[in-house]
């Protein structure tokens, strides 16, 4: 009888120890080093290819895969240089880590200046990244967002930052007198749109960088350095450095007009 219960006891103790087991061996997809490392699959670096004037691709910023795998977004500013096919120049993505990376033709799809968004068509599929929906995140939501603030220098190593959204405001600020506009400012105070403030550091090498909740790696904004500097910004007698991201909803209306 004894024998009988110590039986039944030790078959408990498997019971429930083994799902326990089960569950810590499945990847957590809410844990935040997995999320970041599906990011960072899907973050590139956006260069121009022109062997004649440059040794190796010379890296403009950060974009990242959307769509079916063969699309990358990222800022206007960066791909807006007028490239010169009389010497062979074109746009590349920089794909994977290191120095064991894959350079990927890409051309330019769509633009969108406004928000300072462009489309690119890549000459290759990659994993792409999933796109939120339109809906604003509220202040003080998490964020985080993943690209090349120095560039690659040394190789093709992603950086990571962490945050969260600190006000949704408009894209312009009036000026404090008219000496301070200029046209560009104008249109803008006229047609303001609203953008995340982010109360986390981005560089110029993040400009086009996936912006994404952290619990979820659903993209929600892009990264802009140029855009809010020169029209949010420039009427200011110190510029504060405050990160600022395009809501994704640009940007699944840049993916969804017609050419």
């Amino acid at each position: 009888m004894n024998i009988q219960r110590l039986l039944i006891c030790i078959l408990s103790i498997i019971v429930l120890v083994y799902p326990a087991k089960e569950a810590f061996s499945k990847p957590d997809r809410h844990n935040f080093p997995f999320i970041v490392k599906a990011i960072s699959e899907s973050t590139l670096a956006i260069a121009i290819e022109a062997p004649i004037k440059y040794s190796t691709p010379k890296i403009q910023g950060t974009g990242f895969v959307v769509g079916d795998g063969s699309y990358a977004i990222t800022n206007y500013h960066v791909v807006s240089d007028v490239l010169d096919p009389s010497i062979v120049e074109h746009f590349v993505v920089l794909s994977g880590r290191g120095t064991k990376v894959r350079k990927i033709k890409a051309t330019l799809e769509k633009i969108d200046p406004q928000h300072d968004l462009a489309l690119l068509k890549l000459d290759e599929k990659l994993t792409a990244v999933h796109l939120s929906t339109e809906a604003l995140l509220p202040p003080g939501s998490e964020v985080a967002f993943t690209g090349f603030p120095i560039g690659a220098i040394l190789g093709l190593y992603p950086a990571t930052h962490r945050g969260y959204i600190s006000a949704i405001t408009p894209d312009a600020i009036p000026a404090h007198n008219s000496n301070q506009l200029t046209s560009r400012m104008l249109a803008r105070i006229e047609n303001p749109s609203l953008i995340y403030q982010l109360d986390a550091v981005a560089y110029p090498g993040n400009s086009g960088s996936p912006v994404y909740d952290p619990t979820t790696g659903d993209i929600i904004g892009v990264i802009n350095k140029v855009l809010v500097k020169d029209t949010k910004e420039s009427a200011l007698s110190a510029p504060t450095g405050i990160s600022y991201a395009i809501p994704v909803r640009h940007v699944l209306n840049l993916m969804s007009k017609e050419q």
